[in-house]
């Protein structure tokens, strides 16, 4: 059986669902190493796979982005690209590209003498790298060794096509659609991006390794032998490139733990008295826009008689902790996976593991997008009809209500077939599938 390392940047929503992979494909028979920050060793723990501490980036996230410990740049960068989810999508995706390269290529030096250390020391037949870490892609591909490509979010975060580039959607929810001069500006920023990382690329490479072919696009370098995509198959996304095997696994969600007795009691108490519980969680980075989650638990208490609300809050539990009452639980963090299969909505900000998660789960969602992929993940929400789409900076009194309820009426109908249609794959079928393809150290070479 194969000996393989997981190796996820240090982000909570990527390393718990890398961690899920890493489960699975040690349940099909591998050795599998989990490779992350030292914070994330219990992953590893749960996962039942072996640990190696790697540090591939200077930001971090083990849970609630602002409470997490790092150093005064990268906590400056965080604080400055929360303000500018405030101000609309553009502004804050041309912050986010204005960031990248301290964000996404800070140390690729380290990162190639870390990853070398790893394979003298466990010699893997192959490795699984998050699409998103570059400098591990960038390092493997140096160093010649064999790996699949694990995509966390939007399918379109592996390029495809010249038009495409890196941090602007393939396609936009109407109510969030720019205009054509912010979009020309966002795309002129990507593509300052695109040629200044592929020429990064470029000298990497014919530094470390002359003989190695240099990547046409940096955004674009990817595993030749396989991708696996955290996301279900959806017919208008556009074609992947050619090249690599195309797993779309639907979800990373491992098997859900059972409530624990705190929450069973609680969600009791909620149900007694309002009848449906919406679940309410922005992620990991985004829960610091308390002004959003409080709008739409106002909105809710005022316009939903009949609905109770859990929120997770972050590092602003303090700061919301006046909503809270017999129809509002407010916690820092609380257990998603666990907690929908016991709501009846959920509100959150089109992060991919919310998506798919409320797929797995047949949950509808009112999805608010703030950044990133979320405005990609939210247009497939809407077109597949299993959600409902608004603007987090222009929410009005009676929106979410609204949306609320025609979620209820509406959307919720046609949740069972996709829960049936993700249950049919998931972490256990992108393994079988990865063990199937990906080939041996000695076969490989």
């Amino acid at each position: 059986m194969p000996r393989i390392v997981v190796v996820s940047p240090p982000f909570a929503s990527h390393a718990a669902p890398l961690s899920v992979l890493a489960a699975a494909l040690g349940a099909r028979g591998a050795e599998v190493y989990f490779a992350c920050a030292p914070a994330f060793e219990e992953l590893a723990v749960r996962a039942g796979v072996g640990f190696v501490p790697l540090t591939v980036t200077r930001n971090a996230n083990t849970g609630v982005a602002e409470a997490t410990e790092q150093a005064a740049d990268e906590a400056a960068r965080l604080s400055e690209f929360v303000q500018a989810t405030g101000k609309g999508a553009v502004e804050a995706l041309v912050t986010q590209a204005r960031h990248r390269q301290a964000d996404m290529l800070a140390d690729p030096e380290e990162v190639h003498a870390a990853l070398r250390s790893v394979d003298d020391r466990l010699r893997p037949d192959w490795y699984v790298v998050d699409q998103l870490s570059y400098p591990v892609t960038l390092a493997l591909h140096c160093l010649g060794l064999t790996y699949a490509t694990f995509c966390p979010g939007h399918p379109t975060y592996v390029l495809s096509g010249r038009d495409a580039l890196f941090g602007v959607p393939y396609d936009w929810p109407g109510v969030l659609r720019p205009q054509p001069s912010q979009l020309a500006e966002l795309r002129a920023v990507a593509g300052a991006n695109d040629r200044l990382f592929t020429e990064l690329f470029a000298a990497f490479v014919n530094d470390k390794a002359p003989h190695a072919p240099v990547p046409r696009r940096a955004f674009a370098l990817t595993s030749p032998r396989a991708v696996v995509y955290a996301y279900p198959e959806m017919p208008w996304l556009p074609a992947p490139p050619s090249g690599p095997e195309h797993f779309f696994a639907g979800h990373m969600t491992g098997p859900a733990a059972p409530l624990s007795p705190e929450w069973a009691g609680q969600l009791e108490l909620l149900r007694a008295r309002s009848g449906k519980i919406v679940l309410v969680a922005l992620g990991t980075l985004l829960s610091a826009r308390a002004d959003v989650l409080r709008s739409v638990v106002s909105d809710v208490l005022e316009g939903c008689a009949d609905t109770a609300v859990v929120v997770a809050a972050g590092d602003r539990t303090e700061a919301l902790a006046d909503l809270a009452g017999e129809r509002v639980v407010v916690r820092s963090t609380v257990p998603q996976q666990q907690l929908l299969g016991h709501v009846d909505a959920m509100v959150h900000h089109g992060g991919g593991n919310s998506f798919t998660e409320c797929l797995r789960a047949g949950v509808p969602a009112l999805v608010l997008p703030l950044s990133s992929d979320q405005f990609a993940i939210a247009q497939d929400a809407e077109r597949a009809g299993v959600g409902l789409v608004l603007d987090p900076n222009a929410l009005a009194r009676g929106d979410v209500a609204k949306a609320l309820g025609v979620l209820a009426a509406t959307v919720r109908p046609r949740m069972p077939r996709w829960a049936r249609e993700l249950g049919r794959r998931g972490p256990d079928w992108a393994a079988r599938h990865l063990m199937a393809t990906m080939p041996d150290r000695a076969t490989a070479q």
